[in-house]
């Protein structure tokens, strides 16, 4: 029987073959070096910040020495780049691992542990080594091998082997060691273990090799890694928070502005030529049969029997739009239909992927179903694009754009999704905005855009999605009569995915409570002076209740200054002042949220008042 490589010894041998061509190309710098040299001329702090550089458009090690003249960028933690870098590869017989810093929710590796289960005690052991590794300050050390020299380093590990396998023999493979450790891995990584100052590992699971149920079941360990301990910190106490059921309840004020977005995503539907459907919270499972999700979404379903007959609770509204389209003959004529639904959804969400109200196990979708013919998809694709991009300015977000590809497991040929992804990128470039790539992040039913917002503190959120679908179509057979009256064509599908509860959250983000008035929970408080007009404070409101708006009225026996302040601590929109010469006047005098009160209140009769309002809410301010 042949004896395994030792892979640190086989790494260091190699790494003595290298020295001289190491040393030929000291000459040239290393993005570490420029960092350095930066901070020398400048006195910032870009080595100890910098966690990955990209070379011409490439990812590169800090410390990997350029080739040439390049284009050099330096990337952080707070970076996707930066963050995409933090991959930390532990385990057993390592399978493969895999980060997803965008989303901020740290990285995993799976490993064949044999029939070992892991167990809380088991990740504390872990962890424990993990941090041991993070003092010991280990570089990352990066090689290039042929693929003959990687199946010799990696012939005890038939994980490893297998995907070797299945490289190029021409090009190189990347093999990085860290101390004892040696693995594959595309890196790059971060200069050294010490740039990890907070980690924590978060659970683990069960996973099968590849995600095929006939091969082998592995652990999977979930972890992840800040630069500081206050940003784990606040991560974790969030990810308790988190554990709650997922099924939020709103308080009348949250309510309000909940149904102010309803409504306003209702309106401009309207405008813009949908027409608005409902459709049952729960179908028979044939329907999700049909559709692919029970085949690749039961998990995350909610089913249940009734008289022996499967249902499920809806977690998407597509397929009950699919099945209106068909209830009755299509003609080319009628295309593009535009279908809305605000739709009451569920997903059987796991304990730790629940967040707040980004992601929940019950929640409204605000999405539209868009049937068109193929030459239309580019013009109706840029009409959604032009949708959202005026949605955003009405709420202040700037925003980017990403492409994201056919992953892994998915439904259909791929020809139809080259063609689904050619139209969209398509649409990408006519729309004139910069976009990515996110390759294999696509639906299981075709490729999609994912619109990413920034708030007022430049944090960014995932937020809506576009979706081209030629799958769905397909699976439920639906016609539509061309030109010539006897030749049936299946319409093109373009999914536009958001949630109420979603843009809540943000918008809770992004205003801090200061809500615009148009949003606003608190639009006005009509304060009277004394008790003697608490009367005409009461008609006051009655008259601004009628005309459509959230009034109140503070009838404590507070002084003015008093109830006026308190009222902008509580973010009124406006305060109206009334006494004596109010009610001799009949008129309000009004003060605004961001009055110093220095400024002399503006004084105006009730009807212009509500004239005032009117203007305020049609121009969303």
């Amino acid at each position: 029987m042949k004896k395994p490589v030792d892979r640190i010894q086989y790494f260091d041998s190699i790494n003595i073959q290298q020295i001289k061509e190491r040393q030929l190309r000291k000459k040239w710098m290393s993005p570490e070096d420029v960092a350095s040299e930066i901070d020398l001329a400048t006195g910032s702090s870009v080595s100890k910040e910098a966690l990955v550089a990209k070379v011409n458009g490439s990812l590169w090690d800090m410390n990997r020495p350029f080739e040439g003249d390049c284009q050099l960028e330096f990337f952080t933690f707070d970076s996707d780049e930066g963050r995409d870098a933090l991959e930390r590869q532990y385990g057993c017989k390592l399978c493969t691992g895999s980060c997803s810093a965008r989303g901020q929710e740290g990285f995993h590796y799976d490993a064949f542990y044999g029939d070992l289960g892991l167990n809380e005690a088991d990740l504390k052991r872990i962890e424990k080594a993990v941090k041991k590794v993070v003092n010991e300050k280990q570089p990352f050390e990066l090689i290039e091998v042929t693929r003959q020299q990687a199946l010799e380093m990696f012939s005890e590990n038939k994980f490893k082997v297998e995907i070797i396998e299945e490289l190029p023999e021409d090009k190189a493979i990347a093999v990085y060691r860290c101390g004892p450790l040696v693995d594959l891995c595309s890196g790059p990584h971060i200069p050294s273990t010490s740039f990890i100052k907070a980690i924590s590992l978060l659970k683990a699971s069960s996973a099968y090799w590849r995600g095929n149920k006939e091969r082998e079941s592995l652990q999977r360990v979930y972890g992840i890694s800040f630069p500081d301990r206050k940003r784990l910190k606040e991560y974790l106490d969030n990810l308790e928070e988190a554990k709650n059921p997922g099924s939020p309840f709103i308080k009348p004020h949250g309510t309000r502005i909940y149904n102010k977005l309803v409504d306003f995503m209702k309106s401009q539907y309207w405008e813009r030529g949908y027409v608005e459907v409902m459709t049952p919270n729960a179908c028979d499972m044939e329907l999700w049969k049909t559709s692919g999700h029970a085949d690749k979404y039961k998990e995350n379903m909610f089913v249940f029997k009734i008289d022996k007959q499967e249902f499920g609770l809806k977690p998407m509204n597509c397929p009950g739009h699919c099945l209106m389209f068909d209830d009755t003959p299509r003609s080319y004529k009628e295309l593009p239909l535009r279908m809305a639904e605000f739709g009451v959804l569920h997903r059987n969400e796991t304990s730790g992927a629940l967040s707040g109200l980004t992601r929940v196990r019950r929640f409204v979708q605000d999405d539209a179903q868009i049937f068109c013919r193929e030459s239309q998809i580019k013009a109706e694709v840029s009409g959604v694009l032009e949708f959202i991009r005026y949605v955003y300015v009405i709420f202040g977000f700037s925003f980017e754009l990403e492409l994201s590809t056919r992953p892994e497991k998915y439904l259909g040929e791929i020809e139809i999704w080259d063609k689904a992804e050619d139209a969209l990128t398509e649409a990408l470039n006519e729309f004139g905005r910069p976009w990515k790539i996110n390759e294999g992040d696509g639906a299981f039913y075709g490729p999609k855009i994912d619109i990413s917002v920034f708030d007022a503190m430049k944090r960014k959120f995932q937020c809506a999605t576009l979706q081209l679908d030629f799958q769905l179509p397909c699976r439920f057979k639906l016609p539509y009569s061309a030109e010539d009256g006897a030749r049936k064509e299946q319409p093109v599908m373009i999914h536009i995915l958001g949630s109420i509860e979603c843009m809540l959250a943000i918008l809770l983000e992004h205003y801090k409570g200061k809500w615009p008035f148009w949003l606003s929970p608190r639009q006005e408080i009509v304060c009277p002076i004394s008790e003697k007009f608490i009367p005409y404070a009461q008609q006051v409101k009655d008259k601004i209740h009628k005309a459509g708006y959230y009034v109140d009225v503070d009838v404590t026996d507070r002084k003015i200054a008093k109830k006026i302040r308190e009222a902008q601590l509580a973010q009124y929109n406006y305060m109206l002042v009334v006494g004596e010469k109010e009610v001799n006047n009949q008129t309000v005098s009004r003060r605004d949220r961001d009055d110093s009160g220095k400024a002399e209140p503006t004084v105006m009769s009730v009807k212009e008042f509500l004239e005032f309002f009117k203007e305020e809410a049609a121009a969303f301010r």
